[in-house]
């Protein structure tokens, strides 16, 4: 007997078809006021109205799939003093509203962080935001855990 096929898969954005990618700018263009109507954007974009429509109820960025915009991330700190304080000041500063903290006891030099966090008052994107937390030199890795 065959299982029936999964209805979403998480795909990292580099390996997507162009389109896709055009039609997600195009929705958030629209969606921050950037652009006023869908012709616009997707001529900003180099899409055309009619892919637009035929994809633009199937692409989705990854924070707007996370229900009721709550995400927890997961983030392996170094063991120096201040990281917490300065990756919970880059969230708040960022518009995150911290639920949750959890941190291991450290151990080898680093402590596992997992943090809850309301997504709704982001000032850019999770990616952007993982990213840039990413980067933070207190931060050895960071990650938003499947499932």
């Amino acid at each position: 007997m065959e299982t029936a096929n999964p209805k979403y898969f998480i795909v990292e954005s580099t390996v997507l078809p162009e389109i896709y990618l055009k039609v997600a700018q195009a929705k958030r263009l629209l969606e921050t006021g950037e652009e006023r109507t869908v012709n616009a954007a997707a001529r900003r974009c180099g899409v055309s109205r009619s892919a637009y429509y035929k994809y633009k109820d199937a692409i989705r960025p990854f924070q707007d799939m996370v229900h009721g915009r709550i995400v927890t991330i997961q983030i392996l700190l170094r063991n120096q003093p201040g990281a917490l304080s300065s990756v919970l000041n880059l969230l708040a500063d960022r518009g995150g509203n911290v639920l949750t903290i959890n941190q291991a006891i450290p151990g080898g030099g680093a402590a596992a962080v997992t943090v809850g966090l309301e997504t709704s008052g982001l000032s850019a994107g999770l990616e952007e935001l993982l990213s840039e937390l990413g980067a933070r030199p207190e931060v050895i890795r960071c990650e938003v855990p499947a499932g």
